[in-house]
């Protein structure tokens, strides 16, 4: 039998998390749960989301309609994990890169809701689980981790943010990456009492999960795994990340 993986020791002190993501349901797939936990231990989660899924769906749904219905399915999902400061970029879905103007995009969005946290997606390559390694995700992590570290909290980087908007420099201290390779994660948290609201999250993005009758089963075999993966107990459900501080 395998030793169980060691979670890394993680901030108690968050009282902001800023997720920036590529799509709507991107974070409902990755976090929902552990966003939950937040949300219900008093800690204010704002979602940044770079495009608004128009290239998404699996019906007849038309194009000019699709963007619109899933940022209204996104923030419907954030309800149901206790999120409410839900913002949508506008880029292309399908053609993410990180540019300095999407670098630009999320450095105010961090100066803007100074979070002490940000959860986004990781830029590697998961080969093991290769649909969580869109392209789009890792433009977006890159993207992120840019915007982190330096350009947020650099009073010299993107200087229209501080002249022109009045958005003062932040710097953010540690962050969670989703949909690492597995030789990365090295954090779980168990989101056993959250992972209803995580499914619920989930059966929001109906334009993504209609088609799906056996999501509930799935979300909890892949969270017994991680769960199973770090050595929680037996009937326990997680959700797994890399950590990385950055002060």
């Amino acid at each position: 039998m395998s030793t169980p993986l060691r979670s890394v020791r993680v901030r108690t002190d968050v009282t902001r998390v800023l997720v920036v993501t590529a799509h709507p349901d991107d974070v409902d797939f990755g976090a929902a749960g552990t966003v939950a936990t937040w949300t219900a231990d008093g800690i204010e989660v704002a979602y940044c989301i770079c495009t608004s899924g128009d290239a998404g769906g699996f019906d007849a749904t038309p194009r000019d309609e699709m963007g619109p219905l899933r940022e209204a399915e996104q923030r419907a999902a954030a309800k149901e994990v206790g999120v409410s400061d839900v913002r949508f970029l506008g880029y292309s879905d399908g053609r993410l890169t990180p540019t300095l103007g999407l670098r630009r995009d999320i450095s105010r969005e961090i100066r803007r809701f100074r979070p002490q946290r940000v959860l986004t997606q990781s830029p590697e390559i998961w080969w093991r689980r290769l649909p969580a390694s869109h392209p789009d995700h890792r433009a977006t992590g890159d993207a992120a981790i840019a915007a982190v570290y330096p350009d947020a909290r650099n009073p010299f980087a993107h200087p229209e943010l501080l002249a022109d908007e009045g958005l003062e420099p932040w710097a953010v201290s540690e962050l969670w990456l989703m949909a690492a390779p597995d030789e990365r994660i090295d954090h779980v948290v168990d989101i056993t009492d959250t992972v209803g609201r995580k499914v619920a999250a989930l059966r929001a993005h109906a334009s993504q999960t209609a088609h799906l009758p056996d999501l509930d089963q799935r979300i909890r075999s892949l969270g017994g795994t991680w769960a199973h993966r770090f050595g929680l107990t037996a009937g326990r459900f997680g959700e797994a990340f890399q950590i990385v501080s950055i002060d």
